[in-house]
């Protein structure tokens, strides 16, 4: 997943049996422009070709991705697939991308009003 660091709101997302190279190129070729992107330290991201005029930064010790971490947990509360691997896994890839797609879109609804509305800040639950 990508998040817009200003707004918080998920600009790209997506679900891949691997972290390959060429898998998370791929991704990044499909993110909006920005003059900073922000990693953790998996080596495939340190070969990913951004654009000329961003300045890639790898996050050590989670101090930079701290928003996408817990943007995770989030998305790991609420779906249910991903809390626990032995049991509530999804066998099917395509259900789990549009299980992802549909917490995306509801996430960046209540992000959207947050936007809007700052005094609704943490009074919203995620699906509306």
């Amino acid at each position: 997943m990508a998040v817009a660091r200003g707004s918080g709101l998920i600009v790209g997302q997506a679900v891949s049996l691997d972290r390959s190279l060429p898998t998370l190129q791929a991704f990044a070729d499909t993110l909006p422009r920005a003059s900073r992107y922000t990693s953790d330290g998996h080596a495939a991201y340190q070969e990913i070709v951004w654009p000329q005029e961003s300045s890639p930064v790898v996050s050590q010790a989670k101090e930079e991705t701290y928003t996408i971490e817990s943007l995770t947990a989030n998305l790991r509360t609420s779906l249910k697939r991903l809390a626990r691997r032995s049991r509530c896994f999804s066998r099917s890839l395509e259900a789990l991308r549009r299980a992802i797609r549909l917490f995306v879109y509801y996430y960046n609804q209540r992000q959207c009003l947050y936007l809007a509305h700052p005094a609704l800040q943490g009074r919203l639950p995620l699906l509306i």
